[in-house]
């Protein structure tokens, strides 16, 4: 029995720190705590991680700590300033500086997991979405509420973002 744990534990919760979330979050939400829920919670909470495990991309390996320090207080000033901008140009359209557009940002970063910061960082600022990334992940396409000079707005995308996460994940 001693040895069976080892190796049945990681392949019954492959994210345990997923099923204890899923767990609490079952628990907080039904405001019980109920048996029959705490079951139900830990059904879920072990089930969800299983069926999801293949949509998890690879392990992450962070090289650089104080990078992402760096770089989440430099996301946070620049979601201020883009709320601010984009809230100038919902309340004052004829203040706008430049029309929206789409820039075609040139990507050296491969690792999924920073792509995936880099997608949730686009997305959580105002004024950016998301719209393309090509099938070899060499180019991004980013719809821009305000777009001036593209090859300008490359150059900062590369600077603020794709470099920290190329500092930070590969």
């Amino acid at each position: 029995m001693k040895r069976l744990l080892p190796t049945l534990l990681p392949a019954l919760l492959p994210a345990p720190l997923l099923s204890l979330a899923l767990w609490g979050l079952w628990m907080v939400l039904n405001r019980s705590v109920d048996a029959g829920q705490a079951l139900m919670g830990l059904v879920l909470g072990i089930a969800i991680p299983l069926l999801t495990r293949g949509l998890r991309p690879l392990p992450v390996r962070v090289r650089h700590p104080a990078a992402i320090a760096r770089l989440a207080l430099r996301v946070a000033a620049d979601t201020i300033a883009s709320n601010l901008d984009t809230l100038r140009v919902f309340l004052a359209p004829g203040l706008r500086r430049h029309p929206a557009g789409f820039a075609h940002v040139p990507l050296e970063l491969r690792d999924p997991n920073a792509l995936a910061v880099l997608a949730v960082i686009v997305c959580l600022t105002p004024g950016t979405a998301w719209a393309e990334l090509s099938s070899d992940h060499s180019m991004l396409l980013l719809h821009v509420l305000e777009l001036g000079d593209e090859a300008q707005f490359v150059a900062l995308v590369k600077a603020r973002y794709e470099r920290p996460l190329m500092e930070i994940f590969e």
